[in-house]
């Protein structure tokens, strides 16, 4: 997008000190101009949408009250960070958000001193910023605001609530601010809950609070447990005055509003007023996720990441083609009400993710056997191994990189008991844009080590129905990990059948260099096999599809036919697959030359899949590279 066509304000400010020169009545227009640039942009080069639309008005006034970067904004979700991210001198390469070498799309230190912490996953924002807080206090940095943005999705997560519990208990000045976009926590009551918030909010209110409070404690009248018996008093007044009351009173944390998250001046009014005060305090905006883009407006959950579109019309320019393979969380979703149509123990469970993971339709056919928790994977973890304890079949879904968030509950409540439940990993592997702190390359080994698992990957969208048919007649916990995406068949629509537990399949016989795969990785392979087997290579392939248990009839058959094996995974090569591999051969006296291709011992950037299999080694073209060097040594 050329430089000229951004409007006159916006191409002003490079950094908020820009920002903070203008008079509050440009503001608006900033507002408008910064709104119309993500829309311009996000039409042509994907990300997402709705989140950073609804927030626009709270990122000028944040950037306009607060002296950032000295002032520290900790973002929660980085999807509300696209317009942060174009105040705070990345307004040039906004156009390369998500590209590979561009600049991500959630909030990270390591590319902006104005993003105060890594965000990428949900509910961390007030743990990070209150130990933000208390650092800059303990330095003896006091005039430092910390200010934690949150939204009310990420406020189901259970580590927001330690963080408040923390909060409400240890001194620090903590600013957090909860981003409600019509998720329906809290509804104004009318005149008397704006009165109230503009009495509240006033430093003149708050002054004379304050006095009233030194006073009473020169005199000994009051001490600290006291003053939290008051504050608490003070809140039921409150409560009983609008007849409303919320959990934040609750934990002695002062609550501001709801006020209107749109309107950028009486913002910019209440965050001057209370951004002084002592305490943590929580201001309560509402705004709606899409503002000012209609059809983001009226339908939030399809805009949430809608691709390329017309910006004029509306027009979503993404669509799925009928003669396309589907999408393996279609094949799952569809597969899921399949299954539960003949087994009425079936309940589907997920955080949040009900769209993305295509429960939707277990949900449309069976509503009172689905479940959306909400942002809360270990609860959905939990939850699902008491239904299981008490005879249901849960089929749990959760994206591989958020159900790093559950570990101890996949270990303590599900493993330990070998309780009988499916654990659908969506989103394993390299999932492309959305970068480090999405790529679920970590599930093959942090799960490997847990007692009593099965654990398995299917080769594409066949294994996949068949995995879920196995998983459903197993005795304990099944994990069926598979990747963001189109799998590979047009007919995905087999009849199922049982894949016996531990057992792989030959998929191809050779006999210079054997090849083990896991998951839908296996088409690199064949592509790059048949690469070198033209050149007159002979090559075995093994599909192995559980990691564990691991067939070891199959592994002592390569390990007494080949000296040379790679194996391949789309996962990190530390304690996944290949380890797996090696483990099994040392322990058997087995000496091969082995080659792990996978996921190197480091944090992927974003970019597109093809662009990150090439980083990490895992094109076709590369893994011939590999099977030519292994026969030629």
């Amino acid at each position: 997008m050329a430089e000229n066509d951004v409007e006159q304000l916006l191409a002003g400010i490079e950094y908020p000190d820009d920002l903070r020169r203008l008079t509050p009545d440009k503001l608006e227009q900033v507002c408008a101009e910064l709104r119309q640039y993500i829309i311009d942009v996000l039409s042509e080069n994907p990300g997402h949408f709705g989140a950073s639309l609804g927030t626009v008005e709270l990122t000028v006034a944040l950037h306009y009250v607060f002296n950032t970067p000295y002032d520290r904004i900790v973002w929660d979700v980085g999807h509300q960070a696209y317009g942060h991210k174009i105040l705070t001198g990345r307004r040039r390469r906004f156009p390369t958000l998500r590209k590979l070498g561009g600049i991500s799309g959630f909030p990270n230190p390591a590319e902006s001193e104005y993003d105060a912490f890594i965000a990428g996953h949900a509910s961390n924002s007030i743990s990070a910023a209150m130990g933000l807080s208390v650092a800059s206090a303990l330095k003896g940095e006091n005039d430092r605001h910390v200010i934690a943005v949150i939204g009310d999705g990420a406020m189901t997560g259970g580590l927001a609530f330690e963080g408040l519990n923390n909060a409400s208990v240890n001194p620090n000045n903590l600013l957090i601010i909860l981003n409600d976009n019509d998720m329906a926590i809290d509804h104004s009551v009318g005149g008397l809950s704006q009165y109230l918030v503009d009495i509240t909010t006033s430093q003149a209110y708050n002054k004379m609070r304050y006095d009233v409070y030194r006073g009473l404690k020169k005199i000994n009248l009051i001490n600290n447990d006291r003053r939290e018996n008051i504050l608490r008093f003070n809140n039921s007044l409150k409560a009983l005055l609008t007849q409303q009351h919320n959990l934040f009173e609750g934990f002695s944390i002062r609550y501001f509003g709801p006020v209107d998250g749109h309107d950028v001046n009486y913002l910019v009014k209440v965050l001057n007023d209370i951004k002084d005060m002592q305490g943590p305090k929580l201001l309560h905006i509402k705004t709606k996720k899409g503002k000012g883009f209609k059809p983001a407006e009226e339908s939030a959950t399809e805009w949430h990441a809608p691709g390329k579109f017309n910006k004029l019309t509306g027009e979503r320019l993404s669509k799925h083609k009928l003669d396309e393979p589907q999408l393996y969380q279609d094949v799952f979703g569809h597969t899921l009400v399949e299954l539960a149509e003949q087994d009425k123990r079936i309940v589907g469970i997920t955080p949040a993710m009900p769209t993305g993971c295509s429960m939707t339709y277990m949900m449309k056919a069976f509503p009172d056997r689905a479940f959306d928790v909400g942002i809360a994977e270990g609860h959905a973890v939990t939850f699902s191994a008491g239904l299981a304890k008490e005879g249901m079949l849960p089929f749990c879904n959760i994206y591989s990189s958020f159900m790093q968030r559950a570990y101890d509950m996949v270990i303590h409540d599900v493993a330990l008991q070998k309780l009988h439940l499916v654990l659908c990993l969506d989103r394993a592997g390299l999932v492309g844009e959305d970068g480090a702190t999405h790529h679920g390359v970590f599930d093959l080994a942090y799960l490997r080590p847990i007692p009593n698992l099965v654990i398995a990957s299917p080769l594409n969208e066949w294994d996949l129905r068949n995995l879920m048919f196995t998983a459903c007649k197993a005795d304990g916990p099944f994990v069926i990990r598979y990747p963001r995406g189109k799998g590979e068949l047009k007919d995905w629509h087999n009849e199922m059948e049982l894949l016996p537990v531990g057992k792989g399949k030959k998929l191809r016989d050779g006999k210079d260099v054997a090849v083990l795969t896991i998951g839908p990785i296996g088409y690199q392979a064949m592509r790059a096999i048949e690469q070198v087997e033209a050149e007159g290579l002979s090559v075995a392939h093994y599909d192995m599809i559980y990691l564990k248990p691991l067939d070891e009839a199959l592994l002592h058959e390569v390990g007494q036919r080949f000296q040379r094996i790679v194996t391949i995974e789309n996962g990190t090569v530390t304690g996944g697959l290949g380890t797996a591999v090696l483990e099994f051969m040392a322990d058997q006296g087995y000496t091969p030359r082995l080659r792990r291709i996978g996921v190197p011992d480091q944090f992927i950037e974003h970019g597109s899949v093809p662009e990150l299999y090439r980083l990490c080694g895992m094109e076709p073209d590369q893994i011939a590279d590999v099977l030519r060097q292994m026969v030629q040594a």
